[in-house]
């Protein structure tokens, strides 16, 4: 039996409330519409109050977007979670054993110089990254999310980036010889 909540409560850092909400509350509107919910918001808690309507598979999608964009991602990228076949993924850091000195030295590996690194992962796993806080995060197609999530793994363990890089191609490579 599966048992399905009228609401869900989740918390976004409060910088990132503005983003969720958008200029004269178009954001909102706009993943309300999708995802045939009601978000209720409160800024000063940056508590977000999701109420689902009929539509089970369009909460789910209401709350990752949630997510996405209080990950860190712009409006526009956490809408491709609206998508048949898109997903989020969440890596926290602190999960990895990383804080203080460690955290910042691991995000500025996923980043890269310029952005260069995460700017690679994202064009060889067609993904959308984000290193907010204590988190990566991950929107890509199902197909594509294990090679992402490798990839920032790599660089999350000390893997040099050229290693990744490679590995990313032979990935991408091994998934076109397979269709």
């Amino acid at each position: 039996m599966v048992v399905f909540m009228d609401s869900q409560t989740l918390k976004i850092p409060r910088q990132r409330i503005g983003a969720l909400i958008g200029i004269r509350g178009e954001t909102k509107k706009i993943i309300e519409k999708k995802g045939k919910t009601k978000i209720s918001i409160d800024s000063e808690t940056g508590e977000i109050e999701v109420e689902t309507g009929k539509d089970a598979v369009g909460f789910l999608k209401t709350l990752e977007a949630v997510k996405a964009i209080g990950r860190g991602f712009s409006p526009e990228k956490a809408f491709k979670l609206f998508e048949e076949d898109y997903m989020l993924d969440i890596i926290e850091l602190s999960d990895l054993g990383h804080s203080g000195r460690g955290l910042e030295n691991v995000r500025g590996r996923v980043i890269g110089t310029r952005g260069r690194a995460r700017q690679k992962i994202e064009e060889e796993t067609h993904s959308a990254i984000s290193v907010f806080g204590k988190t990566v995060a991950i929107i890509a197609r199902i197909d594509d999310l294990p090679s992402a999530r490798k990839g920032v793994e790599m660089l999350l363990k000390g893997a040099s980036h050229s290693r990744v890089y490679n590995t990313l191609k032979k990935l991408e490579t091994k998934k076109f010889e397979l269709i």
